[in-house]
């Protein structure tokens, strides 16, 4: 359970930096926790929120966000669109793009549609809280005819900020697609930093860009490994940190769970009132090696994209990498190598010349990666393009609500993405 200062501090600094932002049911939430009707801010607030509890609670992520989603299209006057993980509202507005005829029409009859991720039951109590609204159905058919470029601003333009519960790391790529496309100029705010199960921090601060996080004392207790990690490595305390300068975090928080090392790591950016201000770097799991080369997912990420420049047409929609390792005996006698699955909008084939940017890319910023290859102990990267939703997908059988993962480790998620591998 979060604390609740957690939450109160949260909406003081909402509420100040967007005095409109805590209006009566003026907030819509797409989030996906089954089982659960809590909502990302500790609690259900049910006089926030215009969005039903048990919509998130459905055992099908799809069918969820889908219904939360129709349930924020009626409430034209939002002033924030609130979602557990960018990769949600990612999805929400996939869904708008692919079904607004058919959520239109819903709208219009005041009637929800059967779904194969909506239980009877449940439909008849979510159903008991619509009601027809024919002019915002044709607002919503006028709007999406015209294209979804600011989407979200046109469908509701009284909309002041979009919160995240989590906008760094893997899901920092669903931010960028967001602001450049459908949320086009509005303010993303990341309010809270959560690792191993607990709330560790919060940010204060929602009108910067960059998410900086306090981490407060009385939450958990937190160590910090110095990263890169010495050969004997000594945990320090928060008082004992320097701006500046990377760490691991180490947590003791919830029962029977002591001294957990995250895998999560930070830099220290600043202090505020002598405690620590942190910006999450990077993801200790997410990290690529197979030969000791140790390739972080953000740097991996900011090579792709470059790589991407070079495809002219190309829009990257998300990605996932495998070590060799896991394929077993499909991978064949050649050296241990990545295989790097993408999908992209206004590509559906790739040449060899065009694959191999990214394995000319990686050896271009990672020096000890291209000594590796040019002695022929790692080999050459394996790029492939899978079917649009394939991600979506992925996601959905992930069968949780956390953050995509960047770096594949199990064999039944690798099978589904190779059966959507297009070229």
């Amino acid at each position: 359970s979060r604390p609740p200062q957690g939450s109160l501090l949260y909406l003081d600094a909402l509420g100040t930096a967007f005095p409109r932002a805590l209006t009566h049911r003026g907030t819509a939430l797409l989030h996906w926790i089954p089982g659960c009707h809590r909502a990302p801010a500790g609690w259900p607030l049910p006089t926030l929120y215009c969005t039903p509890a048990p919509a998130g609670a459905l055992p099908s992520r799809a069918a969820a966000l889908r219904v939360q989603l129709l349930f924020a299209l009626r409430q034209r006057a939002l002033r924030v669109l609130e979602a557990g993980l960018a990769a949600e509202l990612h999805d929400a507005l996939v869904a708008l793009r692919t079904e607004w005829p058919q959520l239109a029409q819903e709208l219009a009859l005041g009637r929800l549609s059967p779904h194969p991720g909506l239980p009877e039951g449940v439909r008849d109590k979510l159903q008991a809280l619509l009601t027809p609204d024919a002019a915002r159905a044709a607002e919503l058919c006028a709007e999406c005819a015209r294209g979804f470029e600011g989407i979200v601003m046109r469908l509701w333009p009284q909309l002041e900020v979009v919160v995240v519960r989590t906008a760094h790391g893997a899901e920092r790529l669903y931010c960028d697609s967001l602001r450049q496309a459908d949320c086009q100029g509005l303010p993303f705010y990341c309010p809270f930093y959560q690792a191993a199960g607990a709330l560790l921090g919060v940010n204060l601060w929602p009108v910067e860009p960059a998410p900086r996080f306090l981490l407060c004392p009385d939450w958990a207790f937190c160590e910090f490994l110095p990263y890169p990690a010495n050969k004997e490595p000594c945990t320090l305390l928060l008082d004992e940190l320097w701006e500046g300068r990377e760490y691991g975090l180490v947590v003791t928080a919830q029962p029977g769970e002591y001294r957990c090392r995250t895998g999560e790591v930070l830099r220290v950016a600043g202090f505020h009132k002598q405690c620590p201000m942190v910006e999450p770097v990077c993801r200790e799991s997410q990290t690529l090696s197979v030969r000791g080369e140790s390739i972080p997912e953000e740097q991996f990420c900011q090579s792709l994209c470059r790589a991407l420049r070079m495809w002219p047409g190309a829009r990257l929609i998300d990605y996932v990498c495998v070590e060799s390792s896991l394929l077993g005996d499909s991978s064949g006698p050649c050296a241990p190598h990545y295989e790097v699955f993408l999908e992209l909008q206004g590509l559906r084939d790739l040449s060899e010349e065009q694959r191999y940017k990214l394995d000319q890319r990686l050896q271009e910023d990672f020096p000890v990666y291209k000594s590796f290859r040019f002695k022929g102990s790692i080999g050459p990267l394996c790029l492939h393009l899978v079917r649009l939703g394939t991600f979506t997908h992925l996601r959905e059988a992930l069968g949780s609500a956390l953050p995509m993962p960047r770096v594949l480790r199990e064999e039944q998620l690798l099978r589904l993405i190779q059966g959507s591998v297009i070229s």
